[in-house]
């Protein structure tokens, strides 16, 4: 049996998440831009609810595509609204708009959005050594400095905690505790 991180628990889905995603590093415009909404939608919900519903926010949303999203009228936010199939959060549903354009903004800028999100790490996984769970912070002054930096640029749903979720996710920092098997495989 493979030892994995406390919080991949029994349930499929997360026990998936935990073994193909969370933590591989993500250098992908597009997929850190899924990755940064989802962790926005994610802020006062478990992450398995996201994760439950994450096919319907693809859908939803364009496959996250930020030149579509960028777009989105007060029609398609309507029609959102009333998708069941995602968190239905209309402050969640227009940040992801504005951070769309935000993030188009910052890309046609001198330095790429991938690049510039992993320059608060210097461009590397930072490798944490926790052995519990208990170990692991809820922010850093890495995700801290991420928070103020996107929220100058325009960005919302982007707190100290957020940042370091998206951090963890995107393979940014390795938070995979020390006895999990994905531990020196990211």
């Amino acid at each position: 049996m493979k030892s994995r991180c406390q919080w991949a628990g029994d349930d499929p889905a997360y026990i998936a998440y935990h073994d193909r995603e969370w933590g591989a590093p993500v250098h992908d415009d597009q997929t850190l831009f899924e990755f940064l909404s989802l962790e926005g939608f994610q802020a006062g919900l478990s992450w398995l609810t996201i994760l439950k519903k994450r096919e319907n926010f693809r859908r939803a949303f364009d496959q996250f595509n930020p030149e579509i999203i960028a777009g989105y009228d007060s029609t398609k936010i309507d029609e959102l609204m009333n998708d069941s199939g995602i968190v239905r959060n209309r402050l969640k549903i227009e940040a992801t708009r504005s951070n769309a354009q935000a993030f188009l903004k910052m890309r046609s800028g001198l330095v790429g959005v991938g690049e510039y999100l992993w320059s608060f790490t210097g461009g590397k996984t930072k490798k944490n050594r926790w052995r519990t769970l208990d170990e692991l912070p809820a922010a850093t002054p890495e995700s801290t400095k991420m928070s103020v930096e996107l929220k100058k640029r325009g960005f919302k749903f982007v707190g100290p905690t957020i940042c370091y979720a998206f951090m963890q996710a995107v393979g940014m920092v390795n938070d995979h505790t020390v006895d999990c098997f994905r531990y020196n495989q990211v």
